[in-house]
């Protein structure tokens, strides 16, 4: 019979080793990737708890940098897929394609089955296209000709976007939005952080070539499954549980909302400032994880008044204003 001391200390083993794997994994994305380490950290997480991540900015801030430089630094499959106006949904998630030779249809995969998706501009295709990976992002699965088919595990879709007010782009319905675990804003780099850019650029750093910049895979599908064992045994307070709920709830009584956060939406923040917790080596959650990742978590899951908008109001600040007044517990 086991030691029940040495198999404790072997799963902590585990969850350190793990832990060191993604604090290297976002070591590695910094090598390519200058002043977005709350991006990355969010990437990160949203591996932790099997989410899916929308990463928005203006064209040429390295968003899709940022995620080639993930999965260049994680063990795992990698597809891409420019979402264009013409993309259709089969060319997402595959389609029957007829068989001469054996005279029967067969299933060609489309780019869909893989560990990490990038969906380069998922708002410069129309809704149709869009809704393609709701399924595939929430039961993870593709259902083709009435037969669902299993995606890999883990499965995680990074998509970018570009503001909505830029031409020729799709708003992402409501139910699309929602399937995002984290909504994260990536924006222009500060003065320094762009003398770094232009630095690399001078001393031959090519984007296109990340493994001449030293990128090199440092974490794999053990850790992260080592990691997520670990983050589940994080502990939540019934007062945690209480707060979270109260700033959620809080949202959908703001003057400044039409729609505010569902209690997807709750248990979103609940499992994100879990694996925050985890990650800054704690075993239990306090109010400042649950701060720390309310803005990426529900800025996406709210929806302002237009006359709101109007006067300038953003969902940010609509959030901030809930976190300053909902009352923190002890």
């Amino acid at each position: 019979m086991m030691d029940p001391t040495t198999d404790n200390a072997g799963q902590r083993g585990d969850a350190d080793t793990a832990r060191t794997a993604l604090e290297a994994l976002r070591a590695e994305i910094a090598k390519a990737v200058v002043g977005q380490d709350p991006a990355v950290t969010g990437l990160v997480v949203a591996l932790l708890c099997r989410g899916h991540v929308l990463l928005e900015g203006v064209p040429g801030v390295a968003k899709t940098l940022l995620v080639r430089a993930l999965a260049s630094a994680l063990e795992l499959d990698t597809k891409r897929v420019q979402f264009t106006p013409d993309l259709m949904p089969s060319d997402v998630t595959g389609s029957l394609v007829y068989d001469t030779r054996s005279a029967e249809f067969s299933f060609q995969p489309g780019p869909v089955f893989t560990n990490l998706l990038l969906a380069d501009e998922i708002n410069r295709t129309p809704p149709k296209t869009q809704s393609s990976l709701l399924e595939a992002m929430e039961e993870r699965q593709v259902t083709v000709d009435g037969t669902p088919r299993p995606l890999p595990e883990p499965f995680l879709v990074a998509a970018t976007q570009n503001p909505v007010e830029y031409e020729g782009t799709y708003p992402l319905p409501e139910a699309q939005l929602d399937r995002f675990l984290l909504k994260l804003t990536i924006p222009l780099p500060s003065r320094q952080d762009e003398i770094d850019v232009l630095t690399r650029h001078a001393s031959g750093f090519d984007p296109r070539n990340l493994r001449a910049a030293g990128v090199r895979p440092v974490a794999g599908p053990a850790d992260l499954e080592a990691a997520r064992a670990a983050v589940a045994k994080t502990t939540v307070s019934p007062e945690i549980t209480a707060y979270v709920v109260d700033i959620c709830r809080a949202t959908r009584e703001s003057p400044s909302l039409t729609l505010g956060v569902s209690p997807r939406g709750a248990t979103a923040l609940l499992a994100t400032s879990r694996a925050w917790a985890w990650l800054t080596g704690r075993d239990y959650v306090i109010p400042d994880d649950v701060k720390a990742l309310a803005l990426p978590t529900l800025r996406h899951r709210v929806q302002l008044r237009p006359e709101a908008e109007m006067e300038g109001v953003t969902a940010d600040s609509v959030i901030n204003a809930i976190l300053a007044h909902v009352p923190v517990p002890r």
